[in-house]
């Protein structure tokens, strides 16, 4: 993969949004989502009603039968999902859009760093070995043992990765590509593996975690990775002079006073932490991180100020819409939410690739 800047050229002949009305636009389409799915379901439940059970117990007003459902359905299941949603997609946008600053390349992602692939064979090892091997942990770790494996796994994997790339204090990016690709297949391997040795249950948990799922969303891990991905994009943001800068090249990003190797360590590192939980809590989500830079990118131009929180916001908003996809294509059935997002942004890629094919030519 070679590396492209981001520069306007990218983005010629199109026109460009003003950058206010496009986050405060995706900020409103976000809201109206989350509504939306707040009624979506199994159970049926009208807006209005939503509202009158929110404000019946913010007032500590006793519930009858049926109302009691209702707001054990909305707050149990239905709104962590809700959050998780966001704050999972915004994970994911912003991870993709660091990455694509840093590779100066629109097709970088979060995979290609090893993160998904690390987190899915440590999850699949729990799985699987989880009342032997892993026992202790599962015991001490209780509800939240995958999202700590997956985690664990992603970081693991991406610190090894930035040890094989990294020589005398400076990290090859065409090192990291490849060293990512090479350890993507070995994990694949590793989960086919451990997969021969699952039984059928473990094989259905395994299928669901690879492909992607909000089904098991609760409050604990929800608060977790919020929180954590919250703080990563307030953190994210302040990359944006750098990365602006970097996308002119090493010698003028440090002629202009930035240190590059320490930028690209911070960076990927914060990267790899954005993605890290969102696949410790969710599993393998793809082409979200892809698309959502892109996207912002296309419509409002390449300055990072715009792009980072863009990216956020537009990533949050793709995977609500997945989620509430996959909830109503096949119901009562749910689809792995990665097979939506792949549905949608395989083709995109596809797009993409042929737009660069007709640039170069």
């Amino acid at each position: 993969m070679s590396s492209v800047p981001l520069s306007p050229s990218v983005i010629e002949g199109t026109r460009r949004l003003s950058p206010r009305g496009v986050l405060m636009g995706l900020a409103v389409v976000l809201v109206a989502l989350a509504l939306g799915a707040l009624t979506v379901g199994a159970v049926p439940i009208p807006l209005t009603r939503a509202v009158s059970l929110a404000l019946a117990v913010l007032r500590g007003a006793t519930l009858d039968e049926s109302d009691a459902q209702a707001t054990a359905v909305l707050w149990s299941l239905r709104l962590p999902r809700i959050v998780l949603a966001i704050a999972a997609g915004a994970g994911l946008g912003a991870a993709g859009a660091v990455l694509q600053g840093i590779f100066r390349n629109p097709l970088a992602d979060p995979m290609l760093i090893g993160v998904s692939s690390g987190a899915a064979l440590a999850v699949t090892g729990v799985i699987v070995l989880g009342a032997t091997v892993f026992a202790g942990f599962a015991q001490l770790a209780g509800p939240l043992t995958l999202p700590l494996a997956g985690f664990a796994g992603g970081l693991a994997t991406t610190a090894l990765l930035y040890r094989l790339s990294t020589q005398d204090g400076r990290t090859s990016l065409t090192t990291m590509l490849l060293g990512g690709i090479a350890l993507n297949a070995l994990a694949l391997s590793g989960i086919g593996l451990l997969t021969t040795l699952a039984t059928n249950e473990q094989l259905r948990s395994i299928s669901f975690w690879n492909f992607g799922s909000l089904a098991g969303a609760d409050w604990p891990v929800v608060a977790t990775v919020a929180t954590c991905v919250a703080l990563a994009c307030v953190i994210v943001v302040r990359f944006a002079p750098a990365l602006d800068a970097l996308a002119l090249g090493d010698r003028e990003a440090r002629h202009l006073g930035f240190e590059t190797q320490a930028l690209k360590r911070r960076a990927i590192v914060l990267a790899a932490l954005l993605a890290g939980f969102v696949v410790a809590a969710c599993g393998v989500i793809g082409f979200v991180a892809l698309v959502a830079p892109h996207l912002v990118r296309l419509v409002c131009g390449p300055a990072h100020r715009t792009v980072l929180p863009g990216a956020a916001l537009l990533g949050a908003v793709l995977l609500l819409a997945a989620d509430l996809a996959s909830r109503v294509l096949v119901a009562p059935a749910e689809l792995p939410i990665g097979i939506v997002t792949a549905l949608l942004g395989a083709p995109f890629f596809l797009w993409l690739l042929m737009r660069r094919q007709r640039e170069r030519s």
